[in-house]
């Protein structure tokens, strides 16, 4: 289907699509680089038994907020992108469906979201079984028995730290963001050639970007890119296990999904 074609967002005479200008003219000012110092932030290593250790978080009613207020946020960020909007409703929900969690994760970093958890201690079988209900009643609280990876969340932070490392600049948070939502390798997509060109696009408004405000920094650019593919590692389900379980329970990410992006 020649969706790259035929989109309106190419506009007339080959130019710029709808979201390479878009992000080219966020002129939103960063008010969170500009209020921080730059300071370097040392890099955590993960720990080789992480894998075994489960975690909750520390606060998960005000972690837990800010979290679903992040989200609520990209959320308004993707449907005010016009190439987004011009999309199939099919592939509108596959992208979203497929990068949330990467998207609330970049968000996070970009507001300055930080977080702190607590190793939850494995139960027996028979203590399982005499703290049935007050498991129940901890699950409710965000202090679940089962938790999601250390190693995981080692990831996460890692990822935090990286990106305030770096003091990414709002533009850059945009076409990084840009450079997420448009996945081409989502199979079934209808606008799949146009998809990989609307990333092609943030990669090159990201690399331009990046070349005028950074020129003495020749390595800035691969660094960023080292940003991306440390977010794209992140597992979606451990981003939900840690930050919205603990208030919606058992319900699917993906309901809670329809009801923030559909919602009015």
């Amino acid at each position: 289907m020649a969706c790259f074609d035929s989109c309106q967002c190419l506009g007339e005479r080959g130019q710029r699509s709808i979201l390479y200008s878009i992000l080219k003219n966020d002129n939103q000012p960063n008010q969170h680089s500009q209020g921080r110092a730059r300071l370097a932030v040392p890099q955590q290593q993960a720990c080789s038994c992480g894998s075994k250790k489960k975690v909750v978080l520390r606060s998960p009613q005000t972690t837990c907020k800010a979290a679903s207020e992040a989200l609520l946020k990209t959320l308004k960020f993707v449907k005010n992108v016009l190439c987004f909007r011009e999309l199939p409703a099919e592939d509108q929900l596959q992208l979203v469906r497929n990068s949330w969690a990467q998207l609330l994760v970049l968000g996070m970093a970009q507001d300055l979201i930080d977080f702190e958890t607590m190793e939850t201690p494995e139960l027996s079988m028979l203590q399982n079984i005499l703290t049935s209900g007050q498991g129940r009643q901890e699950t409710a609280h965000g202090h679940s028995g089962q938790g999601v990876s250390l190693t995981d969340v080692q990831g996460i932070k890692m990822f935090l730290n990286k990106c305030w490392g770096l003091d990414i600049s709002t533009k850059e948070y945009a076409y990084l963001k840009g450079a997420i939502l448009f996945n081409p390798d989502i199979a079934e997509l209808r606008c799949q050639s146009y998809i990989q060109a609307l990333q092609g696009e943030a990669h090159q408004a990201l690399n331009e970007y990046v070349q005028v405000t950074h020129r003495r920094d020749a390595t800035r650019f691969t660094k960023l890119f080292i940003v991306l593919s440390m977010l794209r590692s992140i597992n979606a389900n451990v981003v939900a296990g840690l930050f919205f379980k603990p208030v919606i329970g058992t319900v699917s990410m993906n309901e809670l999904l329809l009801e923030m992006f559909y919602g009015k």
